[in-house]
């Protein structure tokens, strides 16, 4: 199994070091608020909601506002109606995108998203028409450099933890130059087995990076033509300021 989409890796990346933290403290607010609505207010009860807010207090996000979340997602709080919204779309050379978020507003939402695809070259399509090129994993990103485990205890460690696979990914070095950063694992999942999995792993005291949910793309396609691959980036930087979209998946090759 290939690595993360190019895309993923991006979005991560652009996500720890985003000054616009405004959009991300919203996009963590409704991912707390959705898992509390959907399984209740209890942590311990709701593993949705203690992975929401896991990510929420790594991003610094202040408890009142992630309290705030979760009793609008029980009822406790009024607040407008958060749903989780996916797109089919196609970009530049027919690249096929899987495109997420949650919003307050699906025709304001919709609008604009169909508005920069058609602005950088891609259109939006008919539900069904890209999403069975796609596989739904979950995932779990751990950092080698943050375990004490060897390689073999570690790969063990992953394969007893039920896991479906794992890639080990080596990061570009900074744009400055310099050392690259020691690897970093990727473990997949079935999607219903993501939390088991990353129960197993937290035994043998393994930390993570990140953890979460992706489309994964059964098979890639490699574009050579640096003009087409820019125009391509621009989209996906686009895509990246609208505030209700999280995460965006394609079959490009990395």
């Amino acid at each position: 199994m290939s690595g993360h989409s190019k895309w993923s890796k991006i979005k991560r990346q652009k996500g720890v070091a985003d000054v616009k933290k405004g959009k991300i403290f919203s996009q963590l607010s409704k991912a707390v608020t959705l898992a509390a609505k959907d399984g209740g207010g209890d942590a311990s009860m709701n593993p949705a909601l203690k992975l929401a807010v896991e990510k929420a207090k790594q991003a610094n996000m202040p408890l009142d506002n992630i309290e705030k979340a979760i009793k609008k997602g029980t009822g406790e709080l009024e607040g407008g109606t958060i749903e989780e919204v996916l797109y089919e779309a196609y970009g530049p050379e027919g690249i096929a995108l899987i495109i997420e978020g949650t919003t307050d507003n699906t025709n304001r939402t919709v609008a604009e998203i169909k508005h920069i695809l058609s602005k950088n070259g891609g259109r939006l399509g008919e539900v069904g028409s890209v999403k069975w090129m796609f596989e739904r994993f979950g995932y779990i990103e751990i950092d080698k450099k943050q375990t004490e485990l060897a390689d073999d205890d570690l790969e063990m460690a992953i394969i007893d933890s039920g896991a479906e696979d794992f890639d080990a990914l080596t990061p570009q070095p900074p744009l400055s130059g310099g050392k690259i950063e020691d690897q970093v694992v990727v473990v997949y999942t079935k999607p219903e087995d993501l939390y088991k999995v990353k129960e197993n792993l937290e035994k043998n005291n393994i930390k993570m990076n990140d953890i979460g949910f992706e489309w994964r793309a059964k098979n890639t396609i490699k574009i050579d033509d640096e003009k087409i691959n820019m125009r391509i980036e621009k989209l996906f930087e686009a895509l990246d300021e609208q505030e209700d979209v999280n995460d965006v998946s394609s079959n490009l090759e990395d």
